[in-house]
């Protein structure tokens, strides 16, 4: 049967249809190849616009590494950015801003992801900058110290400037006892310090292998002159020995962890409660972004009444990342003043087990779905929107085709399945509680 991005009926009555995205896309308008060295090439020709845009997505982050190289992925995404062979320091970007083109990088606990964006005329360009890099980074003693003290001072200021970040580092330290996803993208201090170039240079080589990397183009671009090109600038670079996979699996946690940071510029607690989850691939992946969904988005969300409005915080949220390995599920708030963390914390927890014990009701699912499908469908509008898809999918789903089945099994989401995985895991034995304050609060 045909898959296509045609639009569901939910009960509420809203209807996609095919008229409601510029180009509609199918399965099979994605195709694909592989080279000799083991790099796949994915396509979606779309001539809406004389643009195109090329994701790189590299199977390597935080979850790669072990201790005394903590946030070597996260170090690439600068050092990919500073010079290599044909093109030097500061040339990448210079290049291909030239060519009327623009880039941006990221790194997860499970990618690294480059984007170029770019008149469809300059893609040979791209091609040979992206080219250059992968096969001849120019991993320079000078520069490698001077990026050394970027990552540091990023650290340092991410840490003072988001308590997320401040409190999400020693939480996740404290969930995870044995997996990687323990510690931070960026690293510890003390490892960004202490990377050697023999750990540089390996890690580049093994991790930015061409047998280690999907490639997804779409935009206003010709399959065959992809291929063409790809065959010219990629083909060459050497595929190398797999990495090592991740072998170690995180023990079921049973019983709440609990974990205090101190922080003197906090003016009122922060409290975030995180669960432990499997990973994307699970069939109960989309329950649980839909109960994210119900949790925190928007102003009917059950977080922003039951806590925003009764001024119990001032900002409440949950966070489910996409994943290779069983991650956790972030549920955050901000305390409102004279809230103690206390208050806090048993007003989050009586919102997740409201549901648990509850459930929720048809009318307020079938809300969230169709705002997730409205954003599903607005983010397959563009040729950014469907080159990311395509590749998260691919990436984190095992094949980009499921995506096309995404619409469908959003809506085959009961609350009968809401109410069960918050059962099955937002509850106490599964959970790890940070507290984020000026002063400890005493016990009573």
């Amino acid at each position: 049967m045909k898959r296509t991005l045609t639009a569901l009926s939910l009960s509420l009555g809203l209807m996609f249809t095919a008229n409601s995205v510029q180009a509609e896309t199918t399965a099979v308008d994605v195709k694909s190849f592989t080279l000799k060295n083991g790099m796949k090439v994915m396509v979606l020709e779309d001539h809406s616009i004389p643009n195109a845009n090329m994701y790189l997505f590299w199977k390597v982050g935080s979850r790669n590494e072990v201790p005394g190289i903590t946030g070597i992925s996260h170090f690439f995404e600068h050092m990919m950015f500073n010079g290599a062979k044909k093109y030097g320091p500061k040339m990448f970007d210079r290049t291909m801003e030239a060519a009327g083109g623009a880039n941006n990088a990221y790194a997860t606990e499970d990618l690294t992801v480059y984007t170029d964006w770019f008149p469809s005329n300059a893609i040979e360009t791209m091609f040979d900058l992206e080219a250059d890099r992968i096969g001849h980074l120019d991993i320079n003693p000078k520069m490698v110290q001077s990026e050394r003290g970027v990552v540091a001072s990023e650290r340092t200021t991410g840490l003072e400037n988001s308590n997320w970040r401040a409190l999400s580092g020693p939480v996740k330290g404290v969930a995870f006892i044995a997996h990687p996803y323990s510690w931070p993208v960026i690293g510890h201090e003390s490892d960004i310090q202490a990377w050697t170039m023999e750990d540089l240079q390996q890690y580049h080589k093994t991790y930015y292998a061409p047998n280690n990397a999907v490639v997804v183009i779409a935009g206003d671009v010709q399959f065959d002159n992809v291929k063409r090109l790809a065959k010219k600038y990629f083909e060459p670079i050497p595929a190398q020995t797999p990495p090592a996979k991740v072998r170690t699996v995180e023990p079921e946690q049973t019983g709440e962890r609990r974990v205090f940071v101190k922080k003197a510029s906090v003016s009122t607690p922060n409290l975030m409660l995180a669960y432990h989850i499997p990973n994307s691939k699970s069939a109960d992946y989309y329950a649980l972004d839909i109960l994210s969904s119900i949790l925190s988005d928007g102003k009917s969300s059950r977080l922003y009444k039951g806590l925003v409005d009764k001024q119990i915080a001032i900002a409440a949220e949950s966070y489910l990342p996409k994943s290779f390995d069983p991650n956790l599920f972030y549920i955050y708030g901000i305390a409102s003043q004279k809230v103690s963390e206390k208050q806090l914390e048993k007003a989050l927890i009586e919102q997740i087990d409201l549901i648990a014990e509850k459930g929720v009701s048809q009318h307020e699912l079938d809300k969230v779905k169709n705002i997730k499908l409205m954003d599903f469908y607005r983010t397959m509008e563009t040729i950014n929107g469907k080159a990311n898809t395509i590749g998260t999918y691919e990436m984190f789903f095992g094949d980009y085709k499921k995506l096309f089945d995404a619409p469908e099994l959003y809506n085959k989401v009961t609350p009968e399945d809401i109410q069960r995985v918050a059962q099955t895991y937002l509850k106490k034995s599964n959970r790890t509680v940070g507290v984020l304050a000026a002063h400890e609060e005493k016990d009573q």
